[in-house]
């Protein structure tokens, strides 16, 4: 994990596993973090969170299992190849977490639980996007899938500006899809974090953005408890947090983002691991979430 919010989880999550009597290794090549100090855990490796160097690590040390979910979007990329090569992957399946990041996957789980999305495409090559762009109606905000910190993610008002955003900014194919979703105008976004460990969901905090929707989350304010949202539209979201954990299989922490417009709650995302959120709902909330996930 690079970034001081996931280094905090890191953190907790160590010292909650030694409290239950368990010797944890931490992989971290920055050594400007707390989870590097030599206190913080049995074992520490100063190596990048690459897959070559975790196999390794997990060759000499031969761990029960590796929990990925509080490292940010690194380590989860690694979740599939590492149950492939034979090493247990502790909390949120590698194949759930597929089915939250995987657009079509998702689409179909959110489709079951019929809950609602603003209007959204995945395309391959800019003619179908341009073609989607029209089914769906501008303005419309694009990203690559599987990006982290809202890498290359831009809000278009046209087929002009979206001609030029293909051109630009991202390599489009068939192993780097684009997603393509309406923006909703003036709608408020909401990040929800929560733990599930199958039987039951603990909702730890929901957080109104100060920003429009479509900032990105690590650049814009939140406020909890949320100061314009009704109790019905939170409970109305409680309620999608918990379907969504229970579809989705998630084992520990959770995130997921919806956008409020004219007192409808659309879905935008979920992440199933630790969120940058999680430090500041802990110290606002006085839950330590990360550690309790642990």
């Amino acid at each position: 994990g690079q970034g001081i919010e996931f280094d905090y989880c890191c953190v907790h999550a160590s010292l909650a596993l030694r409290e239950d009597g368990y010797e944890t290794i931490m992989v971290n090549c920055n050594p400007e973090t707390v989870s590097t100090d030599y206190d913080t855990s049995d074992r520490l490796y100063f190596e990048p969170v690459t897959l070559e160097d975790v196999l390794e690590i997990v060759r000499i040390e031969k761990p029960k299992g590796v929990i990925v979910q509080y490292g940010g979007q690194t380590p989860l990329k690694l979740a599939r190849a590492l149950e492939a090569a034979g090493v247990p992957v502790i909390g949120t399946s590698p194949d759930a977490i597929d089915r939250a990041e995987d657009r079509e996957r998702f689409q179909r789980a959110v489709e079951r639980l019929k809950l609602k999305q603003p209007a959204n495409a995945t395309v391959t090559a800019i003619e179908m996007a341009v073609e989607k762009a029209k089914e769906i109606g501008y303005p419309l905000v694009v990203r690559p899938s599987y990006v982290l910190g809202g890498r290359a993610m831009e809000i278009v008002y046209d087929e002009a500006d979206l001609r030029r955003y293909f051109q630009t900014a991202v390599s489009v194919s068939n192993d780097a899809p684009v997603l393509l979703d309406h923006f909703l105008d003036d709608a408020v976004e909401v990040d929800v974090d929560a733990i599930c460990d199958g039987e039951m969901v603990l909702i730890g905090g929901i957080m109104e953005h100060i920003e429009q929707a479509g900032v990105h989350s690590g650049d814009s304010a939140c406020s909890l408890p949320a100061y314009t949202l009704s109790q019905e539209i939170q409970d109305v979201m409680r309620q999608q947090v918990q379907k969504l954990a229970f579809e989705l299989q998630v084992r520990g922490l959770m995130n997921v983002q919806f956008a409020v417009k004219n007192n409808e709650v659309y879905l935008i995302e979920v992440n199933p691991r630790a969120a940058r959120t999680v430090p500041f709902v802990s110290k606002a909330t006085g839950v330590p979430l990360a550690k309790v996930a642990a």
